[in-house]
């Protein structure tokens, strides 16, 4: 472990209390040079060796260009160490509040210079299949990211409800049948109605929230790199929520291998932390 303090004394008591108030908090310099290095080894690799996850989630006519993977912890090897072997484990159990903490799935996503490519107002938890409350986001980014670039969550909004979820540029409902949750409100067009928080980052600064908290993030202006990875946790009473759809990322076959309301307990949810 490079933490030169333990977990438990970053992560303490009121860290723990604003990120269960607010949904969503900044950890500043908790993984080493070593770790941000081997990891962004991993990201090159991944946009050389995309995956059949793998897609271009910028239009064709964006000057940049922004790239997401999804899964690939199995088959990168700089994902997996950094995964098993740093503190995320154990700075997620103390986030969620719970015993266990196993991997859910990773997430990279590249947004090179000059993207507009905005991420809109969503959150995770409508396009996965998992319930519960105690879960887990880590967003770290092995460049520098301003304020304009960063995600941004609006406070508290992971205490729901559940909104509807959509493809991000054509604004489809392809997951939950329309009209079935409500729609978001035009958060961008109204951002004095609420609470919204953010930070410029530095490498070794990450992100953590809930699955349910809103969020969204910026383009990249001039010749900088966003290059970011992310680790989805679950915690104890987080459960298998089958869909007639495929959601993303997609697990293909695992509805036929954990019942409905089943903890993810299987391979390719291993446990980080007993």
């Amino acid at each position: 472990m490079n933490l030169r303090i333990h977990p438990d004394t970053i992560v303490n008591d009121d860290v723990v209390a604003d990120f269960q108030r607010d949904g969503a908090i900044c950890l500043r310099g908790i993984f080493c040079p070593k770790e941000l290095a081997r990891l962004a080894e991993g990201i090159e690799h991944n946009i050389q060796h995309p995956s059949p996850r793998a897609k271009v989630a910028s239009r064709p006519d964006d000057p940049g260009w922004f790239f997401e993977d999804f899964c690939n912890w199995q088959d990168n090897p700089a994902y997996r160490h950094f995964i098993f072997d740093s503190p995320l484990g154990l700075i997620g159990q103390r986030l969620m509040g719970s015993r266990q903490v196993r991997l859910y799935h990773d997430h990279v996503l590249v947004k090179e210079p000059g993207t507009r490519q905005r991420t809109p107002w969503h959150q995770d938890q409508p396009y996965y299949n998992v319930e519960g409350h105690q879960n887990l986001s880590m967003w770290l980014p092995v460049d520098p990211v301003p304020r304009a670039s960063t995600l941004e969550f609006v406070a508290g909004s992971h205490k729901g409800p559940w909104l509807m979820p959509r493809t991000f540029m054509d604004n489809e409902a392809k997951w939950f049948p329309e009209g079935s949750l409500a729609d978001l409100p035009d958060i961008e067009a109204h951002r004095e109605r609420y609470r919204i928080v953010g930070w410029a980052l530095e490498p070794g600064d990450a992100v953590f929230f809930n699955m349910l908290t809103l969020h969204a993030a910026g383009g990249v202006r001039g010749p900088q790199r966003r290059r970011a990875f992310s680790v989805r946790l679950l915690g104890d009473d987080m459960v298998h929520a089958p869909r007639r759809w495929t959601t993303s990322p997609p697990f293909p076959g695992l509805d036929k291998q954990l019942p409905a309301g089943s903890p993810m307990d299987h391979p390719l949810f291993p446990l980080l932390v007993a």
